[in-house]
């Protein structure tokens, strides 16, 4: 996947901290802001997907007036 510039704008001393925060655990600031919105963005998604299976599985409570009519009334001719 290719990667996308982007421009953050940070207060100086979090800017200082995290590039001191990323040169001592061998990385850049660049990969520390990548890995935060990843571990953001699963979190959310993750979130979102099991709340759809439950509608899924547990319906949304739509009903056709008083009663749903059985297969053979509904195709009657």
């Amino acid at each position: 996947m290719a990667n996308r510039n982007v421009t953050l704008s940070l207060p100086e001393d979090l800017f200082k901290r995290a590039r001191i925060y990323a040169a001592e655990h061998d990385t850049s600031v660049s990969a520390l802001v990548a890995d935060l919105l990843t571990s953001r963005v699963s979190v959310d998604y993750a979130r979102a997907w099991a709340e759809e299976e439950r509608a899924m599985h547990d319906g949304v409570g739509l009903s056709i007036g008083r009663s749903t009519p059985s297969r053979d009334d509904a195709h009657a001719r």
